[in-house]
């Protein structure tokens, strides 16, 4: 059966300039690898039905069933000096403002990469630097029933499909997503964290949650600073800012 991915369907409906050229895989390692090897241009975008070696943050698995997911790569070209770590949140800002149009479920940013439905993991972003090329992957759980979804020990998997309690067809999300990423990516060019300082912050699944830090210290999560950065009131009363490693909610 063809699917609803396929070039010659898809690329009718995209909007925009991601998604040129769309290099269309059944079957592949990672779409990551497929767009940090050889040239290509700002914007092309990498997609598979399955991937043999998805991964996630921190090198873990990212287990897929075959033509149910968005498992997908997207070329950046930032210009130099820019601030390469703020995209995750570009892209999840971008991931769940999409979702929640497209597919009319509320979803928020779990800081640094991921997005929350329900709360539960919906999608992943991981981003892959070399140079001046980034590489953006996004993953999206969308037609998995949820004895389909992978067992997570760190936080609970959802799909769209469970959340909303229908299947979706995944064109259309996809566009969705590819023309929201380029919106926020170009607002982000603009004029840094700052312009999306505001619809980050709405949607900000941590704020006021209790938090694990990476280093064994607890607290409880606070604003997103305007560089991206995590604010953490610790027990002790103090204030820190957290820009990179692992953050866990606490029961």
């Amino acid at each position: 059966m063809a699917s609803e991915l396929e070039p010659d369907r898809l690329r009718p409906l995209l909007r925009g300039g991601f998604g040129e050229p769309y290099l269309y895989f059944t079957e592949v390692g990672s779409t990551q690898d497929v767009l940090r090897e050889g040239e290509h241009p700002h914007g092309a975008v990498a997609l598979a039905e399955h991937q043999t070696d998805g991964r996630g943050r921190s090198g873990r698995r990212w287990e897929d069933e075959e033509a149910t997911n968005l498992l997908f790569s997207v070329l950046l070209l930032p210009p130099a000096g820019a601030a390469l770590p703020e995209l995750s949140l570009v892209a999840g800002l971008a991931v769940a403002s999409a979702l929640e149009r497209e597919a009319m479920v509320p979803a928020l940013v779990k800081w640094p990469n991921d997005v929350l439905v329900d709360g539960g993991k919906v999608a992943g972003i991981l981003l892959e630097a070399s140079g001046s090329r980034v590489v953006c992957g996004i993953g999206i759980n969308v037609n998995q029933d949820s004895g389909d979804l992978p067992p997570t020990p760190r936080f609970p998997a959802t799909s769209l499909r469970v959340a909303a309690g229908h299947p979706f067809d995944r064109a259309p999300v996809l566009v969705a997503v590819l023309a929201e990423l380029e919106g926020r990516y170009t607002q982000w060019l603009d004029g840094g964290m700052a312009g999306l300082a505001d619809d980050l912050e709405r949607r900000n699944a941590l704020q006021g949650r209790r938090v694990l830090l990476g280093d064994g210290r607890s607290g409880a999560a606070d604003a997103i600073a305007p560089d991206g950065r995590l604010t953490v009131v610790l027990d002790d009363g103090t204030t820190t800012l957290v820009g990179s490693g692992e953050v866990d909610l606490q029961a």
